[in-house]
């Protein structure tokens, strides 16, 4: 029963943690570009009273053995990656990236980060840049004149001036995508780092042959999270962690029975 006991604890942590892996993506549901994750689990080790297979006689041998696991833990909780619903706005700046790839974004320290919200400004050197004002990769400058500005699918920036009919080209929007986009580290404010488990970034204009995704203007990606699908879930994890919690329970109240024996 010592089993029972750690076995359902370990199970009502992980459940815990699954209710906070719930908490954030609900948290996150109106977040623009923000992609859920999803919590998955693994079971720890058995403890083998008959090995499978072992020796029943001299010419036999056990089919299946007995062995009692020692309960779950978490293992990952996976980025998922599905296109989110696209919100128009209107806004000359904001875009969407229809398909795979990420915005690259120049951090303060240098480093690249990378991001699926697109929802972009200009500072007060014309820099196209982020609500955190990190500009973006390669960095793409509009003069203080610059009007009706055109971003096209491919990536093209381009805007008219007063007087002039003829478009003028601002710069290239480029995107990045990796071979495991789930390996990428959250660093928060909607941005990913790359890691040894997402690979390299592989970088090229939108709609290139590297199957990077075309870019929509005035639209915005909302979140990926499907409120009905979290809900189901929190209602799941409640009910697993009150399982667990009945198992403790239980296992309690055999224990005080064998205490009583001796009365």
């Amino acid at each position: 029963m010592i089993r029972a006991l750690y076995s359902a604890a370990s199970g009502m942590t992980a459940q815990q943690m699954n209710v906070d892996n719930i908490a954030h993506n609900l948290a996150n549901a109106k977040t623009v570009g923000f992609k859920a994750r999803r919590a998955q689990f693994q079971d720890l080790l058995y403890q083998n009273l008959v090995q499978p297979g072992a020796s029943a006689s001299a010419q036999t041998v056990v089919p299946s053995g007995l062995q009692l696991g020692l309960g779950t833990r978490p293992a990952s909780n996976e980025i998922i990656f599905t296109q989110g619903n696209f919100q128009m706005t209107g806004n000359p700046l904001d875009l969407v990236i229809q398909g795979r790839g990420f915005f690259q974004v120049r951090l303060p320290s240098g480093e690249l980060a990378y991001t699926r919200a697109g929802t972009f400004h200009l500072d007060r050197d014309g820099n196209i840049v982020t609500a955190d004002g990190d500009p973006l990769e390669p960095q793409i400058t509009l003069p203080p004149d610059a009007q009706t500005i055109t971003i096209a699918p491919d990536g093209t920036v381009s805007y008219t001036q007063p007087g002039q009919t003829a478009a003028q080209i601002a710069g290239q929007i480029q995107l990045a995508n990796f071979p495991n986009p789930a390996g990428l580290n959250s660093i928060g404010r909607n941005l990913y780092t790359p890691t040894d488990a997402s690979g390299d970034p592989i970088v090229g204009n939108p709609g290139g042959q590297e199957g990077l995704g075309t870019l929509l203007q005035g639209y915005v990606e909302e979140s990926n999270v499907s409120v009905v699908e979290e809900f189901i879930s929190l209602i799941i994890a409640q009910r697993a962690y009150e399982a667990n919690a009945r198992v403790v329970r239980a296992a309690d109240e055999m224990y005080q029975q064998v205490n009583n024996l001796t009365r």
